[in-house]
């Protein structure tokens, strides 16, 4: 597919390189939503509106719990790709030595502080009886899925770094192929409830660790041999690594409260509409990894070139990721604009539902282009490293947008305010990320 004249032999290599890294990384990132969309699908076909709500609220919590640890793909794929560029083999085995060692870490006490996580998260949410009941079950099982996730994060983003975007692939469409036909498995045949799709989860991402220790043993043997305690102590290499890692969490603490904060107030207006608005984030999350895959090319793209120091190159990568995004957006506007009944059945049957979705599908059809200024923004930024920008825009988007917009049109407008708030969120995040992009991304910061 050519939908673009090259101009010339320079720019049509470098867009094979774009969709040497952004087909696989689509096809990967789709797995994931048509795992949570599996999820909402297989119990939204239960008898009882309130297992939908339950899968909700306990993915609510997963997500901000493990896209808060986000920054272990993103940091790991962003300094990565660097040192791939720099050619620096030794740094690139110590970042997979420091991110795993994070990760293990990361994941066993989140098991260990699982209790008062859970007490936390349920006082801040109000939602009917029934859903805590089913979503507290859900959670104290996946919550053992932990280690085996934050790990799976560092090997994804490592990988992704070296330029392969194959082996992401084949990783997690493995692992949610697996964790579909468990989530199957456990409520159609063995009567499971929420608990079966926690469980199911559990499994297949234990799975899915050992799958990943497998293609990294099997192609990149050498930087295990090269791996050594001290990168563990080397203190100035360290603070560089902390300080992209936590402004990569802050952003992305900001963006996960973001959503969350959707689900709570959504489960305010009750179960019914608990249920469209989960179905309808769920279109806009299927847009965002369907755009991740241009993203994702980004970070690893962007890196290699800012660590060559050629901005020429790194000018025209972000001009073709931009330009497929947005080819890829329109899709999903005309999909979401024509055939938006059909596909909220393939969600649930239950009519009210449906009803429901149908009359709030405006803020899911129109926006995918403007969604996807942001997405593609993201893994640019992750690319070159320019994390304290991420970190300030979500800030400012969450802060100064979002919440002030929710509360002033709330009295009025109730479940649409809060549709217009995350729109506006959309807005501010890709407007500031444009504007600082010449200082962050273009300019060759000299040593």
């Amino acid at each position: 597919m050519n939908l673009l004249p090259y101009k010339n032999e320079k720019d049509k290599k470098l867009n094979k390189q774009i969709y040497a890294l952004a087909i696989p990384n689509i096809l990967t990132n789709l797995s994931v939503p048509l795992l949570s969309s599996v999820d909402t699908a297989v119990v939204g076909h239960l008898k009882e509106v309130y297992y939908l709500g339950a899968i909700a609220i306990g993915s609510m919590i997963f997500n901000f719990i493990y896209w808060g640890f986000g920054f272990l793909r993103m940091g790991t794929t962003g300094l990565t790709a660097q040192s791939f560029g720099e050619k620096n083999e030794y740094e690139t085995s110590a970042i997979a030595m420091r991110a795993l060692t994070l990760a293990i870490a990361g994941g066993l006490l989140l098991i260990a502080l699982a209790i008062p996580i859970h007490d936390i998260a349920f006082k801040l949410i109000h939602a009917s009886e029934d859903v805590v009941k089913y979503a507290s079950s859900y959670y104290y099982i996946r919550i053992y899925a932990a280690p085996a996730t934050l790990a799976i994060y560092v090997f994804h983003g490592w990988f992704l770094g070296m330029q392969n975007a194959k082996y992401p692939m084949v990783l997690l469409i493995s692992v949610n192929i697996l964790n579909i036909i468990l989530d199957l498995l456990f409520v159609f045949q063995f009567g499971m409830k929420s608990d079966g799709v926690a469980l199911g989860t559990v499994l297949a991402q234990y799975f899915g660790l050992g799958l990943a220790l497998f293609l990294f043993l099997k192609k990149y043997p050498e930087y295990l041999k090269r791996m050594k305690f001290k990168m563990l102590t080397d203190v100035e290499r360290l603070k560089n690594f902390f300080k992209v890692h936590s402004d990569i969490f802050l952003r992305t603490l900001a963006l996960i409260f973001t959503l969350s904060f959707f689900t709570a107030e959504s489960a305010v207006y009750g179960d019914n509409i608990l249920a469209a608005n989960t179905i309808l984030m769920q279109l806009w999350v299927i847009l965002s990894y369907a755009i991740d895959g241009f993203a994702f090319a980004g970070e690893s793209l962007v890196g290699k070139y800012k660590g060559k120091q050629d901005t020429a190159t790194l000018r025209r990568v972000v001009f073709y990721l931009f330009y497929w995004g947005f080819v890829f957006a329109a899709i999903f506007t005309f999909a979401y604009t024509f055939f938006g009944n059909e596909i909220l059945s393939l969600f649930t049957n239950n009519k009210t539902v449906i009803a429901l979705g149908l009359s709030y599908l405006y803020w899911t059809s129109f926006t995918p282009v403007l969604n996807s200024v942001s997405f593609i923004w993201d893994g640019i930024y992750i690319g070159a490293t320019a994390t304290s920008t991420m970190r300030n825009t979500m800030l400012i988007a969450t802060l100064v947008f979002y919440l002030p917009v929710y509360y002033l049109l709330k009295p009025a407008l109730g479940n649409n305010a809060l549709w217009l708030a995350l729109v506006m969120f959309m807005v501010a995040r890709a407007v500031s990320l444009t504007l600082y992009a010449n200082r962050d991304i273009f300019t060759v910061k000299k040593n």
